[in-house]
């Protein structure tokens, strides 16, 4: 096989051709959107348009590109169907196209430039928790439906009721039940314009219950998306916990309960290397399973390292509570922290792992001798 004629641009095109954000990608996006700003600034566009409309082309041209790219990379891998008809397939096109289609149709430049704004989508895939709230979103979908159900019955309810009492009194901001819907979303999310605002007293009246009723609604919203976040959190430490249990050789004669159980008790800790976990002559309330990486226990007179699936700590869960030796990591490290309360439930729970534990505790303090 060849080697290519130019391998930078080679690999350029191959990162290009991933669905990912490539840093070039992040930069025109950038580019591209703080020069459509400046477009509309009068004084900043009219001291530097030749450099704004170089940026704007230049950041149209590569999208573009990119485009072209992946519909060819696609085509060879007879997925163009599928991409073409995906949010990323759909969000690349129109970040090709818009500007391009908008000034052929004949739009001014200044108003087919706005499209560009269409950029800033590129980025979504890439925001770490959009997969996370998508999930809660879909999970929670029914509460959350219902509660836009009672938004939607108290505004049109509010309209309504506001129309028949401020309809004489008010006629040209309360003339018609769709007048009188842009009061009640307002004051139904509590933003309180004050550009139409009730004068009767039942009028009042009806206001001060669409505004509680509002403080009701949005709190029901945020405390449902706050609960779908924290289960979606709990489930991925979780997955994650299990993933590092799992890979612990010390758990590995465990059944799946056994490690869901294990999974629920302990918890993960990422270090940097060189970072002290024990210190000497402190009182002990947790143990340390190695999920990755190292660490080095200094004993009196010599050094013991310890690696991936290797265990510390249980010494002062054994005996009198206080750390013999001192503790450090030598290089970034993963570890499963087990609490002491939680090393009793397990030691009872699991007897074989309580005698293991045991005989490698005996174990060490015979050698520390």
């Amino acid at each position: 096989m060849s080697k290519p004629m130019f391998p930078a641009l080679a690999q350029f095109v191959a990162a290009t051709a991933g669905r990912n954000m490539t840093k070039a990608a992040y930069v025109a996006v950038t580019v591209g959107v703080l020069s459509m700003v400046l477009l509309t600034v009068d004084q900043a566009y009219q001291t530097a348009h030749r450099w704004v409309d170089v940026l704007l082309w230049i950041c149209l041209g590569y999208f573009i590109f990119e485009w072209l790219v992946r519909l060819r990379h696609m085509t060879r891998q007879r997925r163009l169907a599928l991409y073409m008809s995906s949010s990323a397939g759909l969000v690349d096109a129109l970040g090709a196209l818009a500007v391009p289609v908008a000034l052929i149709l004949g739009a001014e430049p200044g108003t087919a430039w706005l499209l560009s704004v269409l950029w800033v989508l590129k980025v979504v895939p890439g925001i770490p928790g959009l997969r996370q709230l998508r999930r809660v979103l879909v999970l929670e979908s029914g509460p959350l439906v219902s509660v836009l159900v009672i938004f939607l019955m108290v505004v049109f309810l509010a309209s309504v009721a506001e129309y028949f009492l401020e309809r004489d009194v008010q006629p040209q901001t309360f003339g018609s039940v769709p007048a009188a819907l842009w009061w009640a979303v307002v004051t139904l999310t509590t933003t309180g314009y004050g550009d139409v605002v009730p004068i009767t007293p039942f009028g009042r009246m009806v206001a001060a219950l669409v505004m509680i009723s509002g403080l009701g609604v949005f709190g029901l919203w945020t405390g449902i998306l706050a609960t779908g976040f924290a289960a979606e959190t709990r489930r991925d430490n979780f997955l994650k916990t299990w993933e590092a249990v799992s890979k612990v050789p010390f758990f590995a004669a465990l059944g799946p309960a056994a490690i869901a159980d294990v999974t629920h008790m302990l918890r993960t800790m990422d270090l940097p290397a060189r970072t002290m976990i024990i210190r000497k002559g402190t009182q002990g309330d947790c143990m340390y399973f190695i999920a990755a990486g190292a660490v080095e226990v200094d004993l009196p007179g010599k050094k013991v390292q310890l690696g991936e699936g290797a265990f510390f700590g249980e010494m002062a869960l054994l005996g009198n509570n206080m750390r013999g030796a001192n503790v450090s990591t030598t290089k970034v490290s993963r570890l499963l922290v087990l609490d002491l309360v939680d090393f009793r439930v397990l030691m009872a729970r699991h007897p074989d792992l309580a005698q293991t534990i045991d005989a490698e505790a005996k174990r060490r303090a015979l050698e520390n001798k």
